[in-house]
């Protein structure tokens, strides 16, 4: 009996004792992660993330659908128009409810109080320190396309200073088809439907990149073999 016990225990006590955890649900490696959440918290990188992928398709669906009307607007009007009427409306929703409060209040007789009074309570100011690390963090990216600017337009390398000048003339052909207007809200339909699709075929997109990656890299490794300067700066 002693040995059929043993022998019935030996299964549960390797398996305490192997040492393996469960993996924590809703880890880095899960689909619906966030990659920028890691040990940190989320942030507002998180956010912008779960709403491009459509993570809260209501969240996802006000902000798109408010942001295309405005630039639908100022395509039609002028931007003082669209301010103007952007304030008018917010002003009639916020007086309406207000005045309809105050009716409410007054008929049932009640010390409601002012009905945005949780909203107007809200410390909304910047301290100097959070304004420091907004600026600093600018900052980094301000130096690093100065630093981008000068070595393109200084030519410090010509492949890369050509391929901007291909892209600039490229850019006039759409300058003189899109105005500034039309090319964001191409922008936003992009930056809400593009990373979608990849989630949903990101197999077969990666393949067909890879490919033109290849070609790319070829053709560019082409060029620079035929450039003066570009490969004794390589062999060096």
């Amino acid at each position: 009996m002693a040995d059929l016990s043993a022998a019935t225990q030996s299964p549960s006590v390797s398996s305490t004792s192997s040492g393996a955890e469960p993996s924590a649900p809703g880890g880095a490696g899960s689909p619906g992660a966030c990659p920028a959440l890691g040990t940190k918290s989320c942030g507002s990188s998180c956010a912008v993330h779960d709403l491009i992928f459509w993570r809260d398709a209501k969240k996802t669906g006000l902000v798109f659908g408010t942001t295309l009307i405005v630039l639908l607007s100022l395509a039609a009007f002028s931007v003082i128009s669209v301010v103007s009427y952007l304030i008018l409306a917010l002003l009639s929703v916020t007086i309406s409810f207000r005045v309809y409060r105050s009716v409410i209040q007054a008929v049932q007789k009640s010390e409601e109080g002012h009905p945005f009074k949780s909203y107007l309570d809200v410390d909304i100011t910047l301290s100097s320190e959070a304004f420091h690390n907004y600026v600093n963090a600018a900052m980094v990216h301000v130096n690093r396309a100065l630093k981008l600017i000068i070595r393109l337009f200084l030519v410090e390398d010509l492949v890369d200073s050509l391929k901007l000048a291909v892209f600039m003339w490229l850019m006039t052909y759409v300058g003189a088809v899109f105005n500034g207007i039309t090319l964001l809200i191409l922008a936003e339909l992009l930056i809400f439907s593009v990373p979608i699709v990849y989630e949903k075929y990101k197999t077969q997109i990666d393949h067909y990149v890879g490919i033109v990656r290849d070609q790319t890299k070829s053709i560019v490794e082409k060029i620079q073999a035929k450039l003066p300067g570009i490969a004794k700066k390589k062999a060096e």
